[in-house]
């Protein structure tokens, strides 16, 4: 029996603007949270899916009868609960989901507007669902979609440049806040993809020839010091480094605190970044007189004239995401009329079955292979100006289906 049951497509999820950094490392999905969802939502009967989970939001876009599907799919698989997700979140449906993973794929919905590493992370999150059979067409089409358009803003407009990250913003701090920078002992704990580019940024920037390195996995950190000539620790040495530093900056994966006030023993000036979701760093260490804690959502704040001169590219970059996003509409259209036309394919194809097995039985020197390239080109015609006509603007393209279903009493196949 073919399922007859309506889903929709939803977005559902809660970011920076509304959720702060607690709360959003209460919905943070590690690489086995996220899997479990997954597996999770093959058993809840969801058939396409994507996840994403940063510093700065946690999403999922998929295909359900209710949102609330999507929302006990996060809930169970995180710490944090229904009630606090309704105090913060958002739901998108349909059409608004559709501009919403534009305006979030191209930079526009970042916490610092044009940073585009969120794009990366959707693509990710495709890879990891269609692996696990959970990506359907109108996903995969959609995300192809918002990438071309991202990949366009950067290109067309310059929304992007100067500062692209919350990365870039640590080390801008940096250099307003700490004097001689050059000169002081820098220490970077965790090498993931926000620890990546920070570091690059520092080595970019600071000229400082005193950052160290330590991961919970080290050869991570050396792979990453060599590129540029860095040092790196064990991470038994992470409290005696601590003591050492001037600048902690904190970015690693961990669901709980890596660091608090008790790894502090020294009493010189420390400026601890924490740039990780969950929180990496227990807010006790700003109970030390001598250290200032600052966060990423602190980092956001920031505005400068880069930025501001990049809201003036904002119109430009939402009317590519609408010529894109036309596209897109036009392919959903033929997307909806698909069914019939094949359909119709289907019930032309028993008419010139049954033609030409009249035809055999009348005509002794039947012309097998001429009769069956002339039917085949007819039917290709015909359909071919369906199609045409149900693409074209002006004209209802609900009752022009309904009425070739009813002249050609079709059947739809299923699966198509």
């Amino acid at each position: 029996m073919q399922n007859t049951k309506t889903t929709y497509f939803y977005a559902i999820g809660l970011s920076y603007k509304k959720a702060d950094a607690e709360i959003r490392g209460h919905f943070s999905l590690d690489d086995t949270a996220k899997l479990n969802l997954l597996n999770q939502a093959k058993t809840n009967g969801i058939e396409s899916l994507i996840v994403t989970s940063t510093c700065n939001r946690t999403e999922i876009f998929g295909f359900a009868e209710h949102p609330f599907q999507l929302i006990q799919l996060l809930c169970d698989n995180t710490k944090g609960t229904v009630e606090e997700f309704r105090k913060v979140a958002y739901i998108h449906k349909n059409n608004d989901a559709i501009n919403h993973m534009f305006r979030v794929g191209s930079g526009l919905d970042s916490q610092i507007l044009g940073d585009f590493e969120i794009i990366s992370q959707l693509k990710k999150s495709a890879k990891l669902s269609r692996k696990h059979n959970l990506l359907n067409s109108f996903i995969e089409r959609l995300l192809n979609s918002v990438i071309q358009a991202s990949k366009r803003i950067k290109n067309e407009t310059e929304i992007s440049s100067g500062a692209t990250s919350v990365s870039f913003a640590s080390v801008q701090y940096i250099l307003k806040h700490v004097q001689n920078v050059s000169n002081k002992n820098i220490l970077l704990f965790g090498t993931g993809k926000i620890g990546r580019n920070t570091c690059e940024n520092l080595v970019k920037h600071t000229k400082n020839e005193h950052i160290t390195l330590i991961n919970r996995t080290k050869n991570k950190a050396e792979a990453i010091a060599g590129k540029f000539n860095l040092l790196v620790k064990d991470y038994s040495d992470l409290q005696e480094e601590i003591n050492t530093s001037d600048v902690l900056i904190v970015a690693t994966g961990a669901q709980n605190p890596t660091v608090d006030k008790y790894l502090i023993q020294s009493e010189k000036e420390l400026l601890i970044l924490d740039l990780s979701i969950p929180k990496n760093v227990n807010a006790n260490v700003s109970e030390l007189d001598n250290v200032t804690l600052i966060h990423l959502d602190d980092l956001s704040q920031i505005t400068d004239e880069t930025l501001e001169n990049r809201k003036a590219h904002i119109p430009v970059a939402e009317n590519i995401i609408e010529d894109i996003k036309a596209e897109f509409n036009s392919w959903l259209e033929t997307r909806k009329f698909a069914p019939t036309i094949k359909a119709l394919k289907h019930k032309l194809l028993d008419f010139k079955a049954a033609e030409l097995d009249t035809q055999r039985k009348k005509i002794s020197d039947f012309n097998e292979e001429q009769a069956e390239l002339i039917s085949n080109n007819i039917i290709q015609k015909i359909t071919n100006h369906f199609a045409h006509h149900l693409r074209e603007d002006g004209i209802s393209t609900n009752d022009s289906l309904e009425l070739i279903k009813k002249v050609f009493q079709l059947e739809q196949p299923q699966n198509v």
